[in-house]
């Protein structure tokens, strides 16, 4: 699968997105139902997790997983763990989870997929557009660390988090600033499958 990395800077130590979610989208007029039509033409990764994500496509998991780890982690010190992002939208089977579950296969990692939840009530940022509005909302609506995190060994260990796409990084920043206060976790390394902008 083609990347094309980009790094991420925030309140973690190293982060990278593989590629741009989109390349160009187009306005086509409004459809029969009277919505707004696009031409969208997203990159390799874009396309695959568009697929993963819209059309449940889970044949997409696999080569998702192996791009971060081909392309990611030779650029990270001593990964010990892995951490989907809480899912902002409830699905049966959640995409951004089965990456990370993919991952923790090729890297031998443990999934921590209960340590970072999305508190109850919380709304989703998906429609706020600036990262001023999202900080909002996460004030709000944030993320908490599970009671039951699953460590069973000493640490503290580096930990890796895995989203699907890095908008504002309103989300990302406030999800590490929780992680950090974990006694286990030592440095945070973040990677995306796509960015926008």
């Amino acid at each position: 699968m083609k990347v094309n990395l980009r790094n991420l800077t925030g309140n973690w130590s190293s982060g990278y997105a593989l590629d741009k979610h989109m390349i160009s989208s187009t306005y086509m007029g409004v459809n029969e139902y009277g919505r707004d039509k696009f031409d969208n033409v997203r990159t390799e990764v874009g396309e695959a997790t568009y697929q993963l994500k819209y059309k449940q496509d889970w044949s997409q998991v696999a080569p998702l997983a192996k791009a971060i780890f081909d392309n990611v982690f030779p650029k990270l010190s001593a990964v010990g763990l892995l951490i989907p992002m809480a899912a902002s939208t409830h699905r049966t089977r959640q995409p951004v989870l089965e990456v990370t579950k993919e991952l923790g296969k090729l890297s031998g990692l443990p999934v921590f997929e209960n340590l970072l939840a999305k508190q109850a009530g919380g709304s989703s940022l998906k429609n706020l557009t600036t990262k001023d509005e999202k900080n909002e909302a996460l004030t709000k609506s944030g993320f908490t660390l599970t009671t039951t995190d699953g460590f069973t060994t000493e640490g503290p260990w580096n930990a890796l988090v895995i989203d699907d796409l890095y908008h504002t990084g309103a989300s990302m920043e406030a999800a590490c600033t929780v992680l950090s206060r974990h006694p286990k976790i030592k440095k945070i390394y973040v990677a995306t499958l796509t960015h926008r902008g």
